[in-house]
């Protein structure tokens, strides 16, 4: 498959958000250029389709990330 430009997910490293405060990470990838950013709870169940531009964070009790993923 071709590669498409400007396709709209950041070219940015997920796992630099596992540990942040969730607040801190939600700002950085909005800055970053990330149009959707989806907080979940642990064991949350949700849908898997693939969304570009979306960054999906796991959000522990304290307010800390503890998993991101892109889609």
């Amino acid at each position: 498959m071709a590669h498409i430009p400007n396709s709209g997910t950041p070219n940015d490293d997920p796992g630099g958000y596992v540990g942040l405060a969730a607040d801190t990470a939600e700002e950085r990838a909005r800055g970053k250029g990330w149009t959707t950013v989806r907080r979940l709870a642990p064991g949350a169940i949700i849908t898997m389709e693939y969304r570009e531009g979306r960054l999906n964070l796991t959000v522990e009790e304290d307010g800390t990330v503890s998993r991101c993923w892109k889609g």
